[in-house]
């Protein structure tokens, strides 16, 4: 008699039945019901995980399998299915990028692989999957092109990414984020980036707060993990960026002028996702911070080359080691100071240029004072700031007036010093009033609050981490997030060959800012003179009566031998003898009473006789 093995349910049935009367059954497993659940099991995981490597072999079966099922119901089908295969080679490199094919090469690989298993395909459903040499052709070409994709770097990027997220339950734990969870992942050319939620109770403060331990759990190295917020800004979301190379890792060179008016917002540098770190500039002060050898005067050069482009900007300028840094940007500065004396003067100018724009906008019943080529803006660079506190202190208080009411007037202040502390501030509240702060390396952790704001080292702008010169983190109103960037890099002769090409279409001053200058010059006759060349003397200056052989009777006879389409600034300069700023004073005053023309950007002659009857 053959005995028949028990059923799972009746084997339960008899434990419950042992339990009810207080006997604890033995559990016997029996290795034959247990082990093909478990091999299942096994060979299912070892698939999944390798899916992507499988991939090829696993497209070859599946058309195998579909061209027999196919021929053998559908065998007359097989020209639709070659022209759908002609189509696709046909559209995917064209619609591939929608697709997620970045580059031209991937576009190309599956428009070819598309249409060879596509046309494969056909001929089976034609012939028979069996039918020589088609499967021959198969695995040949299967292993072929499969070789391209077991060997992308793209592809294998995003298997190690989701073989590493598959992970994050038991990271999440150990660094103290337990019960957060992945939503997308998303690799691209430098690292991967993936959004993931927080639990109950968690914040994006938690996760910037465990950065290092995140590290060691993810195995990246050291500075490679960015968190910041969701586009959608949701308290229980945040978006971990994972750089596999750092973009920064090399310098990048300047690719010109980014803007050509003070109204659009100047291009610093890169971003580690190759957006530009943009700050607008207009009815804003900025502050310039970062130890030395942190790339800071590089980052003032490129804001230099900026400036220098746009047609509605007087640029003066403050550098109190003899021009070292911004002199090479000379023939684009209106005014340089490089002694206390003259940035007192300087300083002093410009508090009274916008007291006189402000009482000229009341005047007009105007609010802001909107910039042109007629009506410029004004922006006053001071390179190391704390020179100007310590050796010219009284003109710190003229920088805060800047500082305080410039913004309306369009006279803007950009400081740049190693450490913002109050004493090199001046003991004053400029720092407090700018706006845009840009933070290269700093030494020191709290140096990062000094330049940036209080509690930003808290918050995760951690400049103390910044690796090489250049880099940097900008905080404005539209940067409030600790992004890393790199400022361009600018060589000497790229310096030189920016002044030298935008040196004849800088802007001169306005009438009413002219006026100002001149009244205190009368005001004050002691005050220092103009150091690169403008005097404050007044009377006379410019007139066609002057000396035959001085610079002004020079210039107006440069003027008066001008062709109709008038003479440049280069050439009137040369013929004068006269500087930039001297020279723009003089052919002011000329507009003014009537006896020269501006005819074009840059270019200037005499007044004709109707020309100066009519004004």
């Amino acid at each position: 008699m053959v005995s028949q093995r028990p059923t799972r349910h009746q084997i339960r049935r008899h434990a419950r039945k042992m339990r009810r009367y207080g006997i604890q059954p033995m559990t016997v497993i029996s290795l034959g019901d247990q082990f093909p659940e478990v091999a299942a099991v096994v060979i299912g995981r070892w698939l999944w995980r390798w899916r992507s490597e499988l991939a090829p072999l696993a497209v070859m079966a599946a058309l195998s399998v579909a061209g027999w099922v196919m021929h053998t119901r559908y065998a007359g089908w097989w020209p639709v299915v070659a022209a759908a295969g002609a189509s696709a080679g046909l559209g995917l490199p064209l619609a591939g990028a929608r697709l997620g094919l970045a580059t031209r090469a991937e576009r190309v690989y599956a428009a070819t692989a598309g249409a060879s298993a596509v046309g494969w395909l056909a001929a089976a459903i034609a012939l028979g999957p069996s039918r020589s040499p088609l499967p021959q052709i198969l695995m040949a070409g299967g292993l072929v092109l499969a070789v391209p994709w077991w060997v992308h770097r793209r592809r294998r990027a995003k298997v190690r990414v989701e073989r590493t997220l598959a992970a994050w339950p038991e990271i999440a734990h150990a660094v103290g984020l337990a019960g957060s969870r992945v939503q997308s992942a998303v690799v691209d050319l430098w690292g991967w980036r993936a959004r993931f939620a927080l639990a109950r109770g968690q914040t994006i403060a938690d996760v910037i707060a465990k950065l290092p331990a995140i590290e060691s759990g993810l195995g990246t190295f050291r500075g490679a993990v960015r968190v910041y917020p969701t586009p959608d800004d949701k308290a229980n979301r945040f978006e971990l960026r994972v750089l596999a190379t750092d973009p920064h890792a090399d310098a990048i060179t300047w690719p010109g002028p980014s803007i050509a008016s003070i109204t659009e917002p100047v291009d610093l540098g890169p971003f580690e996702d190759a957006a530009p770190a943009k700050m607008l500039l207009l009815r804003r002060h900025a502050l310039f911070g970062g130890t030395t050898g942190s790339g800071k005067s590089g980052g003032l050069n490129v804001l230099m080359g900026n400036l220098a482009a746009c047609y509605d900007v007087v640029i003066w300028a403050i550098d109190l080691k003899r021009g070292m840094e911004l002199g090479p940007w000379g023939p684009c500065i209106a005014r340089l100071a490089t002694t206390p004396a003259e940035a007192r003067a300087l300083l002093a100018d410009a508090v009274a240029i916008l007291e006189a724009r402000a009482a000229h906008l009341a005047a007009t019943g105007k609010r802001v004072w909107e910039p042109s080529e007629e009506m410029p803006a004004l922006v006053i660079v001071v390179d190391e700031y704390a020179e100007l506190a310590e050796y010219a202190p009284a003109a710190t208080g003229d920088a805060d007036s800047i500082a305080r009411r410039g913004r309306a007037v369009a006279v803007t202040l950009i400081a740049a010093t190693q450490r913002p502390t109050q004493k090199a501030m001046g003991q004053g509240a400029l720092r407090s009033q700018m706006d845009v702060r840009i933070c290269f390396r700093v030494r020191e952790r709290k140096d990062v609050d000094l330049i940036l704001g209080q509690g930003m080292l808290a918050a995760g702008w951690h400049a103390h981490t910044l690796n090489a010169p250049g880099k940097f983190l900008i905080s404005a109103p539209e940067h409030d997030t600790p992004r890393r960037a790199r400022a361009y890099l600018l060589s000497d002769q790229a310096v030189a060959d920016t002044a030298a090409r935008h040196a004849s279409t800088r802007p001169p001053l306005d009438g009413v800012s002219l006026r100002a200058v001149e009244e205190r010059a009368r005001a004050h006759p002691d005050a220092p003179a103009d150091p690169v060349g403008t005097t404050h003397q007044a009377g006379g200056r410019g007139s066609p009566d002057d000396d035959r052989d001085s610079p002004g009777a020079l210039l107006w006879l440069a003027l008066c031998v001008a062709p109709q389409e008038g003479a440049d600034i280069a050439e009137l300069m040369n013929a004068s003898g006269m500087t930039r700023p001297t020279l723009y004073r003089h052919l002011a005053e000329h507009a003014r009473a009537g006896r020269a023309v501006q005819v074009s950007r840059g270019r200037w002659r005499a007044a004709t006789t109707d020309e100066h009857e009519a004004h």
